[in-house]
């Protein structure tokens, strides 16, 4: 008897899809970014205004790559759609970019963010608990604690997806009714008049904090663009991930409808959590109290407000609830990138063979190597500065991969169409290209080397061809 040749099995449906974009974009920003944006923009109207464009820009996107993922409802997402466009260059660079620092990194910066709230609880894990010192290398227990976590959820998903779905679902839903519970005794049992009037009293005077003199500076035309596009930068990294159901397309059900519903609803979901989230704040607490909360974690500072001495356990547990999900689901879809990318023969050979649980278990492993790498490097931060920019670009590309492929393949069957073609997807492009640029001018240390780490793919991509030639 032939031994049969695993293959992805179809076992996600809409609620499994809907809490994978729900599930990986709550990571820990909400709980935090917050404070950075309001030192840039000074005023509980830019605030919310911040948030609301950050929510339009990725609903958005996620509608419009509604009509790409019907069009090829195949594992590897957004790789396959810029390959479709493009070709396997700009692709390539797109997984490169995706294995080296977005998915990776992000794993690491979310496994390190739970490990963090962890030793609210447990003391014993934080990362002034130095372990091991080498010369300028330390090993704290924070680190192991990331590590271990990210392994564990490795090893979940390696088991099958139907494994990585509970634990998506279960601690997804989990983590919307707390967050949704915080904000309902925000509201309820902290929000103060007068507190809520001085906050809104001179809502639109936007002013940004200056660390050297220690004093608010008025801010207005040029510099307050620049400061928008900066404070976005938190917010759209808050809510990026988004498109991690892309990825698993192969493995769920009716994808040409489901994919394309699961973006829409998952993203409108954590939307709406996200602005009521920031609109409790300025009700809650004082605008100066909201920038300066102890290490920018601004939701401890409320569940203070709200639940007095014990919040800090409450955000603690909550936190953990939260990355811990979040983890899972960009565990599970990364390594369907991986596994898309090798069957093109532009990444490790053995990423595209399928375990006996019909998952990419050798693109799992390699990941959770990587990512475990990033954790003790202690350079994830800095590889996160850089990230924003490689995902915006690629977003843009993605969506400019709508009209490319409206002429290229004009007769292609597209069950769903991307929603009010072709004014919101170029709205889409203009208004991330004005960030992209905006970035670029103030922030050309961070965001530069993030393209140059983007750009640094085209000679591998050229050597891997020259291998592949040579076989």
């Amino acid at each position: 008897m032939q031994k049969e040749t695993p293959t992805l099995k179809r076992e996600l449906g809409l609620l499994d899809g809907t809490m994978l974009v729900v599930g990986s974009m709550i990571g820990s920003g909400i709980f935090i970014v917050s404070a950075g944006i309001t030192q840039n923009i000074g005023s509980a109207g830019w605030l919310i205004a911040i948030w609301i464009v950050s929510a339009l820009i990725t609903i958005t996107a996620a509608v419009s790559y509604g009509e790409l993922s019907a069009m090829f409802p195949h594992a590897g997402g957004q790789y396959i759609y810029l390959k479709e466009s493009y070709n396997k260059l700009i692709a390539f660079l797109y997984g490169w970019s995706f294995f080296s620092v977005i998915q990776t990194g992000t794993i690491a910066a979310v496994g390190v963010a739970f490990s963090k709230f962890t030793a609210y609880l447990i003391p014993a894990v934080s990362e002034t608990n130095i372990l091991l010192e080498i010369g300028s290398f330390q090993l704290n227990a924070a680190q192991l604690v990331s590590i271990a976590t990210i392994i564990f959820l490795s090893y979940i998903n390696s088991r099958g997806v139907k494994h990585g779905k509970y634990i998506q679902t279960i601690f997804t839903i989990t983590k919307i009714a707390s967050l949704f519970g915080l904000i309902i005794f925000g509201f309820i049992l902290a929000a103060k008049a007068d507190i809520w009037n001085a906050n809104w009293a001179d809502a639109w005077n936007a002013q940004s904090f200056n660390k050297d003199t220690n004093s608010w500076v008025a801010i207005s035309g040029y510099t307050l663009l620049s400061a928008i596009a900066a404070s976005m930068v938190g917010s759209l990294f808050s809510s990026d991930a988004w498109n991690g159901v892309t990825f698993i397309s192969g493995e769920i059900k009716n994808p040409e409808r489901n994919v394309g519903l699961s973006l829409f609803l998952g993203t409108l979901i954590v939307s709406v959590i996200y602005i009521l989230a920031n609109v409790m704040y300025v009700a809650v607490m004082p605008l100066n109290e909201i920038a300066f909360a102890p290490s920018e974690r601004v939701a401890v500072a409320a569940s203070q407000h709200i639940f007095g001495a014990t919040g800090t356990i409450v955000i603690a547990v909550m936190i953990m609830i939260s990355t811990f999900g979040c983890n899972n689901g960009l565990i599970m879809a990364g390594s369907r990138v991986y596994y898309t990318m090798a069957k093109d023969g532009l990444f490790f050979k053995k990423a595209a063979d399928l375990n006996k649980a019909s998952v990419p278990g050798w693109g799992l492993w390699i990941q959770c190597i990587w990512a475990s790498f990033l954790c003790l490097t202690g350079k994830y931060g800095d590889l996160l500065d850089y990230v924003m920019i490689i995902v915006i670009i690629f977003y843009i590309l993605t969506i400019y991969g709508i009209f490319i492929l409206r002429k290229k393949m004009p007769d292609a069957p597209r069950p769903y169409k991307a929603f009010a073609y072709p004014v919101l997807p170029a709205l889409y492009i203009i208004v991330a290209s004005a960030i992209c640029i905006a970035l670029l001018i103030d922030r050309t240390s961070t965001c530069g080397w993030g393209v140059l780490i983007m750009l640094a793919g085209i000679p591998v991509y050229y050597l891997t061809k020259q291998k592949e030639r040579k076989e």
